[in-house]
């Protein structure tokens, strides 16, 4: 997988919303051997967020092993125009984020940020914003311009996270995800040195 050079990051986290211990954030390349962490936050973060969204049995359901094995593809596949970022801190992947280039352009643009996931008690510390930029970083190294990524439509959080980056709304639709019917949001970036510049302007606000 392709990805920017290996970086510590001056973020932290919170080890605990009682006791808030913080731990020091490292951002990498992804690895084959990650898999089962990025399965685990991908999981984690979909039954917070979607609760109420997403039936509860569906949400139950979603088994690690099943994310996992999806995630030794993409880590494994060659020839590999796909960038994979991962945040992780002693204990573990706390983080990561995916980009992609696309097989065909999608309103004017060729390239996808198709998955950012952070632990809640990372969020709105900088780590979101550099896990964006990692990959996008990447991506232009295979030639990518122009960058897409899908929402749910009632994730708040994540719609006002890319917006602040910049994202230009590009479409609402409904769509079927394993037969339940859902909206998604397509937002785009169609100046990656601008989203370059507000991955790195990191506030006390950003995720």
């Amino acid at each position: 997988t392709s990805a920017s050079p290996p970086r510590a990051s001056s973020r932290r986290c919170a080890a605990s919303s009682v006791r808030p211990v913080l731990r020091a954030i490292r951002l990498r390349p992804a690895a084959p051997g990650d898999a089962a962490g990025i399965a685990r936050v991908r999981i984690d973060t979909w039954r917070a967020t979607y609760r109420g969204i997403i039936p509860d049995a569906y949400l139950a359901a979603m088994r690690v092993e099943d994310s996992e094995a999806l995630w030794q593809r993409v880590l494994t596949a060659a020839p590999n125009r796909t960038s994979t970022v991962v945040a992780a801190d002693g204990a573990g992947i706390v983080g990561f984020a995916s980009a992609l280039m696309l097989r065909e352009p999608r309103f004017g643009l060729d390239a996808e940020l198709s998955a950012l996931y952070l632990q809640a008690d990372c969020r709105r510390t900088g780590i979101g914003r550099q896990l964006v930029g990692s990959v996008v970083l990447a991506q232009r190294s295979h030639g990518a311009t122009g960058f897409l990524t899908w929402v749910i439509a009632q994730n708040r959080g994540a719609r006002t996270f890319y917006e602040k980056i910049g994202a230009e709304l590009l479409v609402e639709q409904p769509f079927e995800w394993d037969g339940v019917d859902l909206v998604e949001v397509g937002y785009g970036w169609r100046d990656p040195d601008a989203l370059l510049a507000a991955c790195a302007a990191v506030k006390s606000t950003t995720q």
